[in-house]
């Protein structure tokens, strides 16, 4: 097993084996019909990022006409959620592209014309100052990471039902010099996954770069982990986006009453 800087966990290959299961693999030489059909699904997977406007892929070109100071990124149901009710509700908002792609545990269709909610994520920037939320990652930006995980995940010496959860954690790469709006994540503990990534990413690249990870017991939409992220609206990456708290708690409530009636199987 091997680490990146922020703990994301890759299985390195092992070339540990018997003479007789080396014999085995030999007989099972790739053919010209397993080689097409190997290629045939590296390009299905490929990942794809398409241009809303005019439903067109999403060349790099078109990516550096979206240059950006702020990149805020959410991953998972209740820091979307938090985004979309506490940000994305002050200001116009224009969606200038999505991501498509397909593999063997997230499918999306094959067409181009991608709804909302079919597309695995969706780009949007503030018209009234378009270098918030851009797509194109540079070295005087600032990247602002939202996650959740489960309380179980979290190391510690006490028990993990003492806990008060929700709670957040932060972690940061090494050229983020703003202040931080609560403890940071201690060791033993790791991110996992896309945060992980991006953080790795960042830190080799020096952008500055910070992950709001917040514990929680419960992992679908949630009112009370969604409002785990309230901190971190007094950051200075989101203090001046956000204009109306009030107005983004009701349309918090509205949105878990949606939710509700939408996951309940008598309705």
């Amino acid at each position: 097993m091997a680490a990146t800087f922020f703990g994301e966990v890759v299985k390195a290959p092992c070339r540990a084996g018997s003479e007789d299961e080396e014999e085995e693999d030999e007989g099972r030489r790739e053919t010209s019909e397993d080689r097409e059909v190997r290629q045939q699904l590296a390009r299905k997977r490929e990942v794809r990022l398409l241009r809303r406007q005019t439903k067109t892929s999403l060349e790099v070109s078109l990516l550096e006409k979206y240059p950006c100071s702020k990149f805020i990124i959410a991953i998972g149901n209740n820091a979307v959620a938090f985004l979309s009710s506490f940000v994305m509700n002050s200001g116009v908002w224009e969606e200038v592209g999505c991501a498509k792609l397909w593999n063997e545990w997230c499918r999306t269709t094959d067409t181009i014309h991608l709804s909302s909610t079919e597309a695995f994520c969706v780009f949007y920037h503030l018209k009234s100052n378009p270098s918030v939320f851009g797509s194109c990652p540079r070295k005087n930006m600032q990247i602002t990471i939202l996650t959740c995980r489960h309380v179980t995940d979290y190391k510690t010496s006490e028990s993990t039902g003492s806990l008060p959860s929700p709670f957040l954690k932060a972690l940061k790469t090494q050229n983020f010099k703003d202040p931080v709006c609560c403890p940071l994540l201690e060791q033993p503990n790791i991110v996992h996954d896309l945060p992980a990534a991006v953080l790795s990413y960042c830190q080799v690249w020096k952008i500055p770069a910070i992950l709001y990870l917040c514990y929680t017991d419960v992992m679908k939409l949630d009112l009370i982990t969604v409002e785990a992220f309230k901190p971190i609206l007094s950051t200075r990456s989101l203090k001046g986006l956000v204009k109306n708290i009030p107005q983004s708690t009701e349309i918090l409530k509205k949105l878990m009453t949606t939710n509700e009636i939408q996951s309940n199987i008598y309705t």
